[in-house]
């Protein structure tokens, strides 16, 4: 898709003349960007979709013990790591209910550092412990979503995401079957030899990717600083946020604010007669007038029921179920579901799973027919006529640098370097054999 025929002339008899080269221009400039990252996303990405199967290899000995006569219980792993280790403060433990499995508990350190700890159940031994961010597949998550470059490395991971948006449907507009190229030639796979071979390459491989990778690139955008920085902005103004009770919010205190606290065990026993699907992750009180948060943990968004348990006598104040959500919250989970492989079992892994491979292929094969086709000593930006937009398209420009804001303040900023710079050092510039 971003490479397309051998000269101008060529491209204006068969495929539709000046609009079309101009399109093709647009989208091999839009790749020098994207194609990189595209490639980085697919391999980091389709790494992670497989993190439990992963973790399960390398996190053996920590995930697993040997199953005991009876669990000792959680306080007693509780102290057992606080003999270890400082602790400023317990923010989870997760039980998956599974004779030999770990308990594990996340907790701040000495120095305010989230840490994770795996402790056996039966022994209250601590296996080993080990800050949050520096677990494999946390590193790689990182790296998939911001570079491990934080807040300053996620805006160009999501420039890039907005951007490939726009190269798809440039994409698709350059493959759409025109002039000699037939329909049914359009959806052969690809043949021939050298560059033809890594051009069709491309263009099959860009109209299976247009179907499968954009649901993924989308799904992902509320995760983003700035889309989905302005989502939560506008589901805030209409009341459609998600009513979770994990992160605060109206979440009642415990009956009393004195006495003794019922033991952890009590708080999973309570999520088991309520029907909630292990694995089961509490939160404990940070204070006497506070209550216990307890919810399912099931990769199953629908199941993720959560509840407020009086730390005292064990009364459920509060339950939330998924479908109490509205529902634009329930969609952005399912989304966000559907993007890590989880929202229809194996089916969901294996789309992914074959839409990171068409990511990955897509972006060599542009990457390899380009390098083939440039002339030497030059980017062989493809020969296109200056850009004179009709109504139609002006429309069509604003529209997406509304719903892809990255999409229009990059395009400013690239026109603005063009007339200052790039014109004046000759880059980017359409050359006569493109």
């Amino acid at each position: 898709m971003t490479d397309a025929t051998a000269s101008a002339s060529a491209a204006s008899q068969t495929t539709g003349g000046a609009f079309y080269r101009l399109v093709w221009k647009w989208h091999f400039l839009a790749s020098l960007y994207v194609l990189p990252f595209m490639a980085m996303l697919a391999i980091t990405g389709g790494i992670y979709l497989y993190k439990p199967q992963i973790e399960e290899v390398i996190y053996a000995d920590r995930l697993n013990v040997e199953i005991g006569v009876e669990r000792k219980p959680y306080e007693a792993q509780l102290a057992a790591l606080a003999d270890t280790t400082e602790i400023t403060r317990i923010r989870s433990i997760k039980i998956e209910d599974v004779p030999g499995r770990s308990t594990l508990i996340e907790f701040d350190d000495a120095n305010k550092i989230r840490t994770l700890a795996w402790i056996n159940p039966y022994t209250a031994e601590v296996l080993t412990t080990q800050p949050r961010d520096e677990t494999a597949m946390r590193i790689l998550r990182k790296f998939h979503g911001e570079l491990l470059l934080g807040d300053f490395g996620t805006k160009f991971v999501e420039l890039a995401a907005h951007w490939a948006i726009v190269m798809f449907i440039t994409g698709l507009y350059l493959w759409w079957p025109r002039g000699q190229r037939t329909l049914k030639k359009a959806l052969t796979p690809p043949g021939g030899k050298g560059r033809s071979f890594w051009r069709e390459t491309h263009l099959f491989t860009g109209i299976l990717a247009a179907v499968l990778v954009v649901p993924i690139i989308i799904s992902g955008l509320p995760w983003t600083d700035v889309w989905g920085g302005g989502l939560r902005t506008v589901q805030e103004q209409t009341g459609t946020t998600s009513k979770s009770l994990r992160f605060g919010g109206d979440v009642p205190n415990s009956t009393v604010s004195e006495g003794a606290s019922i033991p952890v065990e009590q708080v999973f026993a309570v999520a088991r007669a309520q029907g909630l699907s292990a694995p089961y992750e509490t939160r404990p009180p940070r204070d006497a007038g506070a209550a216990f948060w307890v919810r399912s943990a099931s990769i199953n968004r629908a199941e993720q029921t959560e509840l407020i348990v009086d730390q005292y006598t064990g009364a459920v104040l509060k339950r939330h179920d998924f479908a109490d959500n509205p529902a634009l919250a329930r969609v952005v989970s399912q989304g966000i579901s559907f993007h890590q492989g989880e929202l229809y079992g194996w089916l969901n892994l294996a789309q992914n799973t074959f839409a990171a491979v068409l990511a990955l292929v897509l972006s060599v094969s542009g990457f390899v027919a380009w390098w083939m086709r440039r002339p030497a000593g030059s980017l062989g930006v493809p020969a296109a006529p200056e850009a004179s937009l009709g109504t139609g398209m002006i429309v069509l420009v604003i529209g997406l640098s509304i719903l892809l804001p990255l999409v229009g303040a990059s395009l400013i900023v690239a026109l603005v370097l063009d007339w200052l710079i790039f014109r004046k050092l000759g880059w980017f510039q359409s050359h006569p054999a493109a």
